[in-house]
């Protein structure tokens, strides 16, 4: 009898073991739960999409692991390049097309296409930005969006007879929040957000991502994202590697190991006109289990460079194309 039961519960911890769902399946059935049962809906963008309110979903970080979608190519160091973009306080998308990163460009461009009339195509467009500083200046700049807000929210000091003024430098919150983890790794209010409701109406696009925090954890660093807003067909995926990269070099820089990320959405949604993304995806297999490694500590997290990244054993399925919703 004894023996029984140890054979049985060898067979259960192996099959146990053995049927331990790939890291993606999580994001993939909540792909399919929008699609088959989200509210239809017309959104800002007057395209449509299926959403629900609320999801969360959990990655471990453990051996360099990432949380990389396979069952399409994403383009990390789009990804990346944005991140460390964001990182510098930059709003203005003439770095970023000077890099070859076009994920900025449709909002400065449907603008400036309002504004004049002018139906010029977005190659010309960003060829314009590159070239001529004043008309980036112009048309280039997104308003206070994510980086201004992270490294250098607006403060203000007294101005006299009861006024106040902007102050030339702002708060700097991952400045903050990097001094934080190391001298009070206990503190409930490692974070730092992106949503500064005075400034939302000068902004291109009010922060999606905007909120993030941290817990410090038997020597670990744990991550956590909410997302007011999440393209779960396009988005997450450079949301979700986003997020692994800010709390891996958070980590380093306060010498901690990585543990885990948590993502949670808010209003969490699928564009109607992504039928076929969907439908492509949904018919595909997760498989692998790509590492990011960084391969250099700086002397601050704001001088990490695009060579310091690289993402190992990263076999994705094909890129699936579709329409970014403006």
């Amino acid at each position: 009898m004894r023996e029984s039961h140890f054979l049985q519960d060898i067979i259960l911890t192996e099959t146990h073991a053995s049927s331990a769902p790939h890291y993606e399946q999580q994001y993939l059935d909540l792909m399919r739960h929008i699609w088959s049962h989200g509210d239809e809906r017309i959104d800002r963008t007057g395209i449509g999409t299926r959403s629900i309110l609320g999801a969360t979903l959990r990655f471990s970080l453990a051996d360099d692991a990432v949380p990389l979608l396979t069952t399409k190519r994403v383009y990390w160091k789009v990804a990346a390049r944005e991140m460390l973009w964001f990182l510098t306080g930059d709003t203005n998308i003439r770095e970023l097309v000077r890099q070859g990163v076009h994920i900025w460009t449709d909002w400065p461009l449907d603008a400036y296409r309002r504004a004049t009339g002018e139906a010029i195509d977005r190659d010309s467009f960003e060829a314009r930005i590159i070239e001529d500083i004043e008309f980036a200046r112009q048309w280039g700049d997104l308003g206070p969006v994510y980086g201004a807000q992270w490294v250098n929210w607006p403060i203000y000091e007294p101005a006299g007879d009861g006024l106040y003024r902007k102050a030339e430098k702002g708060r700097n919150q991952i400045a903050d929040l990097v001094n934080a983890i190391r001298s009070t790794p206990g503190s409930r209010r490692l974070l730092f957000t992106g949503w500064n409701v005075a400034e939302v109406p000068q902004m291109a696009l009010p922060p999606c991502h905007m909120t993030y925090q941290f817990q410090v954890a038997g020597g670990k660093l744990n991550g956590l994202l909410f997302q007011r807003s999440c393209d779960l067909g396009l988005g997450f995926a450079f949301n979700i590697f986003g997020l692994t990269m800010i709390t891996r070099m958070l980590a380093q820089q306060c010498d901690l190991l990585p543990g885990e990320v948590v993502w949670q959405g808010g209003d969490v949604h699928l564009y109607l006109n992504h039928a076929a993304l969907v439908e492509e995806q949904l018919s595909r297999v997760p498989q692998g289990a790509p590492k990011l490694r960084i391969h250099r500590r700086p002397s601050s997290i704001f001088d990490y460079r695009i060579e310091d990244f690289e993402v190992l054993d990263y076999s994705p399925q094909a890129h699936i194309a579709a329409p970014v919703a403006v």
